[in-house]
């Protein structure tokens, strides 16, 4: 039986913490019929593969409920654009605000209050307002609403966590808190010392860092948001004449619409009638506005700049290139790079590790008070918080909480996916459209770019230059080539039927056309045999290659690409076709070397025009003659040296090759096929982008690498320092709640990277 793979986006309620997505991940994966789920911290989703035969949508739900989370199907990015999702960001981005500023106003009377308490020290309390036992019923009462107020959403969240046996951030917060508050209650009993106030105000940290880390999440993932509001909202049809402005819902294929200068293209459609410049700077990064007539391609939610245009909508909704957009960069920020299988791993056993050596430190604390207390009063010379003559059982407990407060498992699981929220956003505004999220580790590790020649390196928009017939006249041997040609659809056979029809050939009904790839066609018509294409054909057909050979190296010599013709087994001539080489090729390929890259080109051109090609754009490594089926084989001569490998091109037949490729890149003004193949599509259309591709890369790697660095590091140096009791529970959830944003921070400041 086949099984019926579906892929599916959840959002997902309720994670606060990596912990929090490992476990729902975990839950997902086990799951009968799961084939693979990953679940992002940053956007809060999962995208789950599943086979359908096994497990429904329902399914996934339940399960992710079952764990303690919420799940529903998340729409589709035409459902977004309606506002719902920002409307719902905005609400709990105001809950967030307001729960942090109520507990501020009933956490700062506790600080004016406790802190001198704090330093005065216990046998001064009595000194305070209220005295003693007005103090300790003063911390109480303003604490409880923060606890159990604005702070319970937190308790009851680390309470489910805890009870699935999955404690997250928020188990330890609540595990904390509730026993610093304890301590309030406690000293009526014992000679502990009152710590609620410090319950209040690690609450009061803790929600502010919860409202600043969305803040910085909202801009981290902006670029769908903004590319959501790039579509224009209604369209203007033209109908029996007349026009008619209806909602961009409306309009299906095949509607005529108009465009009036300053004006957004409502849908992908083609110019049917006027002339433009149309600023596409949105699809495709560049500023210079492009020039377009009759038959061009217009793209929806790129400006009109000055004329009247009107256009036929050939693709619209989740069809355009615009939703294409969009969804790539959701597929993009839903998937994981290799770098963070590491994380993940120790994510998965952070909290349990946590809750275990917080329950050491307090029976360390208690079992060898004097011993630890000696580290205190060392360090209470140089740090102002230290007390070591507190009793023991309160300096027990004000390590043991510091332990679980500081802990901090959010930078972890945030480092990885805002960077590539960051870096997946950009590369859309910039024209560069990231596939998976693991091309953006791979391609900063590549070593060997390969490049295509036609169409990559060129325009791949062949003209004849040169007809040099063996016997009879030019006209004859064009009439020949262009009616052999006329059954084919590579480049250069169409560039010599475009000229054919251009000069005033007769095409001929032809009764057979064989196609061989990468080497030529062979055509029967009008009573004649006419083969076109590389010497390996003319070989193949045992043609005598003496006549064409002086013409063929010349004409290959100057960068041109010799088409040896045969009538009826007989050399014939040859003409040459010449492709244009890219205004940026040259600049582009210099710039790749600068970075250390080793640029290679491919291409089953003669190595004569190769060369020619490769002395123009500065190219030295260069493999020409290559069949189609031999792209991949090279690509895996290279691979087989150890190297990581890029592959850039354009046409159907590069498509193996992109996909053989550790990274496939493909040109966006390409065909469709070599997009679908690649990782990465260059909208551009030329090598400029290709070398902006390698520096976001470059660039979100290496923000990658900061913010788990940082992260790991935070916890590696905070944690020993809470067990020994140095980090007062205030400071220790200030850097707690720090470490989570400035890894989200940095990820934003990915932004300053000039990748032009």
């Amino acid at each position: 039986m086949q099984e019926t793979l579906k892929r599916v986006t959840l959002s997902i309620g309720g994670m606060t913490c990596a912990a929090c997505s490992s476990r729902v991940e975990r839950a997902l994966t086990k799951r009968p019929g799961v084939r693979e789920a990953v679940v992002n911290l940053a956007t809060e989703t999962a995208v789950v593969l599943f086979d359908s035969d096994l497990a429904t949508t329902e399914d996934l739900v339940q399960t992710v409920d079952s764990t303690g989370y919420e799940a529903k199907v998340k729409p589709d990015s035409a459902a977004l654009a309606t506002g719902v999702d920002d409307d719902k960001a905005m609400q709990h981005s105001r809950a967030a605000a307001r729960r942090m500023w109520i507990a501020w106003a009933l956490s700062i009377p506790i600080a004016l209050w406790m802190l001198p308490a704090m330093f005065a020290g216990p046998h001064n309390m009595d000194a305070m307002w209220l005295g003693k036992t007005g103090y300790n019923i003063g911390m109480l009462a303003l604490s409880a609403p923060v606890m159990f107020g604005v702070g319970l959403p937190t308790l009851v969240s680390g309470w489910k966590a805890a009870k699935h046996l999955a404690p997250s951030m928020d188990s330890l917060i609540a595990m904390g808190t509730l026993t610093a508050w304890g301590t309030g209650v406690a000293t009526f009993f014992t000679h502990i010392e009152n710590y609620a106030g410090v319950a209040a105000m690690i609450m009061a940290f803790h929600l502010t860092g919860r409202f600043l880390e969305a803040k910085a999440k909202g801009r981290a993932s902006q670029a769908i948001r903004r590319l959501l509001q790039l579509e224009p909202k209604t369209a203007t049809l033209l109908v029996e004449g007349q026009e008619r402005e209806v909602a961009l819902s409306e309009v299906q294929v095949g509607d005529i619409y108009v465009v009036r200068p300053g004006q957004k293209v409502p849908t992908d459609g083609q110019i049917i009638w006027g002339e433009s410049s149309v600023d596409e700077s949105m699809a495709t990064g560049e500023s210079l506005p492009v020039r377009k007539s009759l038959g061009d391609e217009l793209i929806g939610a790129t400006v009109n700049q000055e004329g009247l245009l009107h256009g036929k909508a050939t693709r619209v909704g989740k069809d355009t290139f615009l939703a294409q957009v969009i969804k790539l960069v959701e597929d993009a920020q839903g998937t994981k790079v290799p770098i963070q299988e590491f994380a993940d791993k120790v994510t998965a056993i952070f909290v349990p590790v946590v809750i275990g050596i917080a329950a050491l430190t307090l029976a360390a604390w208690l079992l060898f008070p004097h011993q630890l207390a000696g580290v205190l009063e060392l360090a209470a010379h140089f740090v102002p918080w230290v007390n070591p003559h507190l009793n023991p059982v309160t300096l027990a407990v004000v390590a043991t909480v510091a332990v679980l407060v500081i802990a901090c498992p959010c930078a972890l699981g945030l480092a990885t996916p805002t960077a590539l929220m960051v870096g997946s956003g950009m590369g859309a505004e910039n024209g560069i459209l990231i596939k998976r999220g693991e091309a953006i580790q791979t391609l900063q590790e590549v070593k060997i770019i390969v490049f295509d020649k036609t169409g990559t390196i060129t325009k791949g928009k062949p003209e004849v230059t040169n007809i040099a017939p063996v016997f009879g006249t030019e006209s004859e041997l064009l009439a020949a080539a262009a009616n052999a040609e006329s059954g084919s659809e590579h480049p250069l056979g169409q560039a010599i039927v475009k000229y054919g029809r251009a000069s005033g050939v007769d095409f001929l009904p032809l009764s057979h056309f064989a196609s061989y790839t990468g080497r030529g066609v062979v055509a029967e018509f009008g009573g004649q045999k006419v083969a076109v294409g590389s010497r390996r054909l003319m070989q193949e057909l045992g043609v005598p290659l003496a006549p064409m050979e002086n013409t063929a190296a010349a004409l290959e010599d100057d960068g041109k690409t010799a088409m040896f013709v045969s009538i009826d087994g007989q050399a014939a001539g040859v003409i040459a076709v010449a492709d244009t080489v890219k205004e940026d090729s040259s600049a582009a390929l210099l710039e790749l070397k600068k970075m250390g890259l080793t640029p290679v080109m491919i291409t089953g051109d003669n190595k004569r025009t190769a060369a020619a090609i490769g002395r123009a754009v500065g190219i030295t490594h260069i493999l020409a003659e290559v069949l189609p089926e031999g792209k991949v084989e090279e690509i895996k001569r290279l691979q087989s040296q150890g190297f990581k490998v890029a592959m850039v091109g354009d046409g159907i037949n590069d498509a193996p090759a992109l996909t053989q490729a550790d990274v496939g890149i493909a040109i966006g003004t390409g065909t469709d096929i070599a997009i679908e193949a690649s990782d990465v599509t260059l909208v551009r259309g030329n090598l400029g982008a290709a070398v902006s591709a390698i520096k976001l890369s470059r660039a979100t790697f290496r923000k990658i690498r900061q913010n788990l660095f940082w992260a790991f590091f935070y916890n590696v140096v905070a944690i020993p320092l809470a067990i020994l009791g140095l980090m007062h529970p205030i400071i220790a959830e200030i850097a707690m709640a720090v470490s989570s944003i400035s890894v989200v921070t940095n990820a934003n400041l990915l932004r300053r990277v000039d990748i032009r």
